[in-house]
């Protein structure tokens, strides 16, 4: 048997072996691989698209990881006594204690597993607050890490088979920009326009690569997480295949083996000798699993991840016999769907600058704006099922807003005015009239609700309090607002003509519920029971968050952790009982 994974086995039943099988490209899955190699194991990834990262290539590739001031140089103060508050708050005792445990203790060795192995990199992001930092063990910044910035041109021919990032993650739809840098950029902070200016003509005086692609070789966010997690498998000789998709697992004497795939019409049998990790991401754009699981209404077309995701991993976890859990809950984010697009575009920081307010059919304000995302999105379901009123719901805004901030697709006016934008996109993307009046009848929405909800506005931005929702209480609220704007920065008066619209669904970067994993990311049955040789990761599992969401990367952290976890556990003899201790894995 070729050791190596080139070449048929010996065994006739399968086309290739090797020590571990990874389903899925994205951060989740390529660190499985990575991690496995560490261990002295085989490994492969395959990936079902013609191209590699999923949605992790097109997020922001942050990474939520408490008590990361463990690691040297990234300052910060934090307490696994804190986080693990926090975490036994948000999650309610609906997440097992040994997950939550498994995670916090092993998330910073992940961090620094990686960048001294593999030259994979992170930095905390110093003011980027927890999604709860006023609950018990929230935290104002540092929790959240940003991966360091990443030579895309590096990846050579490699680059071309890489998920291009989304034109909203790029300033202008072309230059790459890091979490601290957007914000600076959305809020207006200090010198927002000089970095601008800065940015722009590093983009288009880097003459000689502008020759060759309209990319931006700069890799920041999901990208260059990415894109560091691919050359190290180039490095490591991991093979990684495209377009080959999970058919169905392979087990033998209730033990997963091997899986069916299918690439390019041809079946293909490749065996696992320790095991098979699924990272193959949620059901989001299977609208069968969708009217299954999720509230309704629900719809493909509003999900802001790419369309990929099918719940292939999970299916096949079903057919042996898996637990599932949170299959009615997603990451949510309210989002606005844009013609010709393969996916809607997420309402992430525009809900909480000043000047705007979410109603629903009636003219109802129904939220705090600026709250959480996946908070809004459980906002618009919970008003839905009580009014039938809030799918959709809308954004208004007035002229102030429309020319300083950006919304979706559109760029602030003052760069990006109605007349630059494209007409098919009047009453369609955006709608805008003279008169709230005319707006509200327009967009099919009760005028008394709309007058009395920014006549509400109004008042609070003058007050400074919100006394109806309390925009602008937490420092999450405030972390993507208008610092010049007072009293309050994520409150001013919607008063200037004309007035606009746009029409929000309750979205989401993915689901969130999964199979029912172990604190080893071993797949278990309802009883408990493991399915031996199988693991998942990232969201084709249960969430380690619950229903909500600690903070910025709480997607990607676990992801990343628990496949860093699971390499641990495929490296045991499989005659040894189960792993009682999380040990970390060297990085010698």
């Amino acid at each position: 048997m070729n050791d190596q994974g080139t070449g048929r086995s010996q065994d006739a039943k399968f086309d290739q072996t090797y020590d571990v099988v990874v389903i899925g490209s994205g951060a989740g899955g390529m660190t499985a691989a990575l991690c496995a190699k560490a261990q002295g194991l085989s490994a492969i990834v395959l990936e079902k698209a013609d191209s590699y990262g999923g949605t992790s290539a097109v997020s922001g590739g942050g990474i939520w990881i408490p008590c990361n001031d463990q690691i040297p140089g990234l300052g910060g103060t934090d307490s696994y006594a804190e986080a693990l508050t926090y975490m036994n708050y948000l999650t309610a005792g609906e997440v097992p204690a040994a997950r939550i445990e498994a995670y916090l203790r092993n998330a910073p060795e992940m961090v620094r597993f990686l960048a001294q192995r593999f030259g994979v990199k992170f930095a905390a992001v110093k003011r980027y607050p927890d999604y709860f930092p006023d609950k018990p063990g929230g935290k104002p910044g540092y929790r959240t890490m940003e991966p360091g910035e990443f030579d895309l041109a590096s990846l050579g021919a490699l680059l071309n088979q890489q998920r291009e990032a989304y034109k909203s993650t790029l300033l202008m739809g072309r230059v790459a920009m890091n979490q601290v840098e957007a914000h600076t950029l959305f809020t207006r902070g200090p010198g927002w326009i000089w970095l601008m200016i800065k940015m722009m003509a590093k983009y288009w005086l880097d003459f000689g690569w502008r020759r060759q692609s309209t990319r931006d070789r700069r890799g920041t966010l999901g990208q260059a997480l990415v894109g560091s997690l691919r050359r190290a498998l180039q490095e490591q000789d991991i093979p990684l295949q495209l377009s080959t998709g999970l058919e169905s697992l392979i087990e033998d004497n209730g033990r997963v083996v091997g899986v069916n795939l299918s690439r390019n019409g041809q079946r293909l049998r490749i065996a696992a000798r320790r095991g098979v990790v699924l990272a193959c991401g949620g059901f989001e754009s299977n609208q069968q699993m969708r009217d299954q699981y999720l509230p309704k209404p629900t719809n493909s077309a509003w999900t802001a991840a790419p369309p990929i995701n099918h719940g292939d991993g999970i299916r096949a976890g079903i057919a042996l016999g898996a637990d599932l859990k949170f299959m009615d809950l997603t990451w949510g984010t309210p989002t606005m769907t844009m013609p010709g697009a393969t996916s809607a575009s997420g309402l992430f920081v525009e809900r909480g600058l000043p000047g705007c307010v979410m109603v629903n059919q009636l003219g109802q304000r129904f939220v705090n704006e600026a709250a959480p995302y996946t908070e809004v999105v459980y906002a618009i379901q919970a008003d839905q099922a009580k009014t039938g009123k809030a799918v959709p719901c809308w954004l208004i805004f007035d002229a102030d807003y429309r020319r300083k901030y950006p919304m979706g697709p559109m760029l602030p006016g003052s760069i990006q005015p109605d007349s630059k934008l494209p007409k098919e996109w009047l009453d369609s993307v955006y709608y805008r009239a003279e008169s709230l009046e005319a707006l509200a009848v327009k967009i099919g929405v009760d005028v008394h609700g709309l007058n009395q909800s920014v006549a509400d506005i109004a008042a609070f931005s003058k007050s400074g309090t919100d006394t109806q929702f309390g925009k602008g209480n937490t420092v999450f609220d405030r972390y993507y607002s208008d610092p010049t704007c007072k009293p309050n920065t994520c409150l001013a008066p919607i008063a200037k003509a004309p007035f606009y619209a746009v029409r929000v669904q309750p979205g989401e970067l993915g689901t969130k519920g999964g199979l029912v994993t172990d604190e080893h990311a071993r797949v278990v049955r309802a009883d408990g029971s493991r399915i031996e040789g199988l693991y998942a990761v990232g969201n084709c599992s249960a969430a380690v968050m619950g229903r909500t969401y600690a903070g910025p990367g709480a997607t990607l952290g676990p992801a990343m952790t628990f496949a860093y976890i699971a390499a641990r556990s495929l490296a045991q003899p499989q005659s040894e009982p189960a792993v009682q201790k999380l040990d970390v894995l060297s990085a010698a």
